[in-house]
């Protein structure tokens, strides 16, 4: 017969599970302090690993910046180079309207210049016509010549206008000048070699070589006259002046007379 009461077999109970409880305490302890230790350990090289990422980061970072910096002072300058490159353009596109105006100007201009010219040519030759017959081969060939100049499509406008200044200027030289040459007559259907001397527009006058003969021209009545002996020397001595062959002096020649000019409100 068991003796135990229901008491003592309850007290036996709590007595196991105390002992129980004291055995597997030891063992959850443990377990919790390796995992604490674990992850303590684990910590610092898990920080780390995320600070030489956060470095990383940050190089890259302030990498970027620098190339930003970098792009915006580049496009600064590009702005400002294109500004410049505006302005010339502005500039270039100011001097083109000008020009397109000078050359439309310039080809109004050149339609009235060109008959003025022709003009000019024209008045020369009638102007060589009416003058005293002196060089009248060399004259007449630069006549000749402008006009065909006046006629090539190859020559500049500039170029045909400064032709024609230089045959002006040669003719006006000839009114200023003094000259001895020998050129051919043509008098009485005969045409022979004679020393002439131009003094200027003033006298023409003319001795054959062997001083046998001279004349002289008139302007008025556009021909030849006799020129009396009493000039033969004098006008020989005025072709070695001409030719320097002999100092300047003065010399005896015909000239016309001066003709009294009409008075404006003359009867």
């Amino acid at each position: 017969m068991n003796s135990r009461t229901p008491q003592t077999k309850t007290a036996g109970l709590i007595a196991f599970l105390l002992v129980a409880g004291l055995a597997w305490r030891p063992a959850l302890g443990a377990d919790a302090l390796d995992s604490a230790i674990s992850t303590r350990v684990k910590t610092p090289a898990e920080a780390a690993k995320t600070h030489q990422k956060i470095d990383t980061l940050a190089d890259e970072t302030s990498s970027m910046l620098e190339q930003y910096k970098q792009v915006l002072h580049q496009t600064q300058d590009l702005r400002s180079y294109n500004d410049q490159l505006q302005k010339l353009v502005n500039k270039q596109n100011q001097q083109i309207d000008s020009f397109t105006r000078q050359m439309t100007n310039a080809r109004n201009v050149q339609q009235q210049i060109v008959p003025f010219m022709l003009q000019m040519v024209d008045v020369l030759g009638q102007f060589i016509k009416i003058d005293a017959p002196f060089l009248h081969h060399e004259r007449e060939t630069r006549l000749t010549n402008l006009k065909k100049l006046m006629d090539d499509p190859d020559v500049s406008l500039s170029s045909k206008y400064r032709r024609i200044m230089e045959a002006y200027q040669v003719e006006a030289e000839y009114g200023r000048t003094i000259e001895a040459y020998t050129g051919q007559l043509k008098l009485d259907g005969q045409t022979r070699t004679v020393n002439f001397l131009r003094i200027g527009r003033v006298a023409l006058i003319y001795l054959t070589f062997d001083r046998s003969e001279g004349g002289y021209w008139d302007q008025k009545t556009r021909q030849w006259k006799k020129l009396p002996r009493d000039y033969f020397e004098a006008v020989a001595r005025g072709m070695q002046i001409a030719r320097k062959e002999a100092p300047p002096d003065l010399i005896k020649v015909p000239v016309p007379a001066p003709q009294q000019a009409k008075a404006e409100n003359a009867p």
